[in-house]
């Protein structure tokens, strides 16, 4: 198929299988397994073979599981942060993955060896004979333990358990008391090996205390010996921990005294004030004095007489001189008691003054003092905090210490035995039924991937589909295979059968392959050598002339021409005559017992064809056969390793190639078409011959075998 484009060149058009690169065909790689299913049976049946062999002959291995218990967090009996910890310290995921590391170390296993003193079993000692030097039985024995460690490992399967704490550890033996017997004794030498480095961490802890602590003592000592010393040389007294000096206690006491004094001159100073001003008698002293009160109140009740009476008497009256004498006298007693508070009030004021100027004074003293002991007191706090500091070191070391001592000897531990190992009752392996499904399963992958490098790396042409694409020509025809010895002779005389049909199929095409209808000239080739190029040709011409065409048919084949025993024909003169001029047309063309079908054999081999084809006698024949016969065919050679093809396919209208299914190569095909466009030839199509009808449906063009004249097959 081509594009036309816009400039009016013609272009192939792009290959369908290359449009379809990314699509998954199924249906393909089915067709592929099914086309080699017998190889697909066959590599599986081998492997399950093998499998089955291998099984029967192996020794029988037997598994023993102990399952273990591992924790996070540890049983705290005592609590000592950073020494015994309330967790392990691996809060990341490797925790769990270090604890499967160290089930599977080697000194675990010979942990392990050593317990069971297995080297002295019956059962390992003649796998261990010849280990070690025979005359140091001490380093033989170690040489023992470790070879019999490393196959324990080889024996050991540790299984974590998914989503929970548990682990399964896994010895597999030929002997089940023995995979039982070891299993049991990994998870105590696991535990036990746990304790013991719990309990080495905390030994090596405490004496890394003891120095320390000595370390801390004699620094404490001289600390403190540094701060009496420093103390006694500046006379500074303490009177406690986190208490002032007694001079800075003085002046504390002192300052608050002086702020009350202040407060007590300043009350004293306002009553004096208002003391002051006046007679005094609005003072509060005088108004709440009990005495001046009753005197008012006799004064008041004596003059209410006095006004009274002198309504009556006059003022000289002995009554009214007596009650002015008693008026005037408490008016004195009145003015004598409220002097008495004045001065009270007074004296108060001034022993206030007094006392205040005296406090002051004392402050003022004690202020030099303390700024003096402050100036002193710097390097003695130095001194203190540094020993405050070494007694908080050395008293947090000592506890620490102690607790060690204490949780040292408690052997906490976070790994518990959860079910012991027993002694399996069956092999574990060689399990025949696991065996079998892997092997089938295995077998299946190798016939699998051998089917598919069977398709893969075979080049031949598998199916029309492939044919087109790979000359980008249609398929004019897909020729069955036959079966059963029929020859191409015996098929082409049924004409109801496929063989029969693909050609008239054929001949349906080329009628449509020009415009007008039928090529004069037809060239049948093929890449090789016997791919059913001569068979075509004949059938074709058979099948054309059967129209009431009259068809020549040519052995344009001067190399290894056949077509004279084919049709039964004379091969004394020929194309080879006619090129070389020794004959005319007239004389090679020959009748055959088909009505319009005439025949021009090969003729006497020329030593050099080229040169034969490559003249205009070949042209000029063509164009005289044109004038006597509607359609010339001509049976050409090989395309490849030959020139005559390219030759004959220069000359002729149209070139029909011909290639065989699982037989012709693609790279032998690509060739042949590029000679063939080489050489300027018009290539109509191709047909693909000897076609398994079976796998027509695979590829999409088997439909036609499945219907036939009459109903039969």
């Amino acid at each position: 198929m081509n594009i036309q484009t816009h400039s009016g060149m013609s272009l192939p058009a792009a290959p369908q299988n290359e449009r379809d690169a990314d699509e998954i065909d199924l249906l393909q790689y089915w067709n592929i397994l099914r086309d080699n299913r017998w190889l697909v049976a066959g590599v599986m049946a081998a492997v399950v073979a093998v499998v089955v062999v291998l099984t029967l002959l192996a020794t029988p291995i037997y598994r023993a599981s102990s399952l273990l218990q591992i924790e996070r967090e540890s049983l705290q009996v005592v609590n000592v942060e950073g020494v015994v910890p309330q967790e392990q310290g691996y809060y990341g995921d490797d925790f769990y993955q270090t604890q499967y590391e160290l089930l599977a170390s080697n000194s675990l296993a010979l942990r392990v060896v050593q317990d069971l003193n297995l080297t002295a079993h019956p059962y390992f000692k003649p796998m261990l004979e010849g280990i070690g030097d025979e005359d140091r039985a001490a380093v033989r024995q170690q040489e023992k333990q470790r070879a019999l460690a490393d196959m324990l490992l080889g024996e050991l399967n540790v299984e974590p358990i998914r989503n929970s704490r548990l682990v399964r550890i896994n010895v597999d033996s030929p002997d089940p008391k023995i995979a039982a017997r070891i299993a049991d004794a990994w998870g105590q030498a696991y535990i036990a090996s746990n304790l013991e480095r719990r309990f080495e961490a905390s030994s090596y802890a405490g004496k890394y205390l003891e120095e320390r602590l000595a370390q801390l003592k004699a620094k404490l000592e001289d600390s403190e010996k540094s701060l009496v010393q420093f103390a006694t040389r500046e006379q500074i007294v303490s009177v406690g921990e986190d208490k002032p000096s007694l001079s800075a206690q003085n002046l504390s006491e002192l300052n608050a005294s002086l702020a009350h004094a202040q407060d007590e001159r300043i009350r004293a100073e306002a009553e004096w004030t208002q003391a002051a001003q006046g007679d005094g008698s609005g003072m509060p002293q005088v108004v709440a004095n009990a005495l001046i009160q009753r005197l008012r109140e006799e004064r008041s009740k004596v003059q209410a007489e006095y006004q009274e009476k002198l309504r009556t008497f006059k003022p000289d009256y002995p009554d009214m001189l007596r009650l002015s004498g008693q008026i005037a006298e408490i008016d004195r007693q009145i003015g004598g008691e409220v002097a008495n508070i004045r001065a009270s009030v007074k004296a108060r004021y001034d022993a206030a003054v007094a006392q205040e100027t005296m406090l002051t004074e004392r402050i003022g003293g004690l202020k030099g003092d303390v700024l003096d002991l402050q100036s002193r007191s710097i390097q003695y706090n130095i001194l203190k905090r540094e020993a405050e500091t070494n007694r908080q070191l050395y008293d947090g070391l000592l506890q620490r210490y102690k607790e060690i001592g204490v949780a040292g000897g408690v052997g906490a531990n976070n790994i518990f035995v959860v079910d012991r190992a027993e002694v399996p009752e069956g092999p574990y392996k060689p399990s025949l039924f696991r065996n079998l499904a892997l092997g089938l399963l295995v077998g299946s992958m190798l016939g699998v991937l051998a089917a598919f490098a069977r398709h893969y790396l075979d080049r031949t042409i598998h199916s029309p589909k492939m044919l087109e694409s790979l000359t980008q020509r249609p398929v004019l025809g897909i020729v069955p295979r036959l079966t059963g010895g029929l020859t191409p002779t015996q098929a082409s005389t049924d004409l109801r059968s496929p063989f029969a049909e693909a050609y008239r199929s054929v001949r349906t095409a080329l009628q449509f392959a020009t415009s007008h209808g039928l090529p004069y000239s037809l060239l049948v080739t093929s890449a090789g050598a016997s791919e059913g190029k001569t068979t075509t040709a004949t059938e074709l011409a058979r099948n054309i002339a059967q129209l009431g065409k009259r068809v020549v048919l040519v052995d344009a084949d001067l190399r290894n021409p056949s077509l004279h025993k084919l049709l039964g024909a004379s091969n004394s003169v020929g194309l080879s005559n006619v090129l070389a001029g020794a004959a005319g047309m007239e004389g090679a063309v020959q009748a055959t017992k088909d009505a319009n079908l005439s025949v021009i054999t090969s003729g006497p081999l020329p030593p050099n064809p080229p040169e034969l084809l490559a003249g205009d006698a070949l042209g000029a024949l063509l164009e005289s056969l044109r004038q006597h016969f509607d359609m010339v065919i001509l049976d050409g050679p090989p395309v490849l390793g030959l020139a005559d093809a390219p030759l004959l396919s220069h000359r002729a209208e149209a070139t029909l190639l011909v290639a065989t299914a699982e037989e012709t190569r693609t790279d032998n095909l690509q060739g042949a078409m590029q000679r063939l466009l080489g050489a300027r030839a018009h290539v109509l199509g191709s047909v693909l011959t000897r076609f398994n009808p079976r796998k027509g449906d695979n590829y999409g063009y088997g439909g036609y075998t499945q219907y036939s004249y009459g109903g039969e097959r």
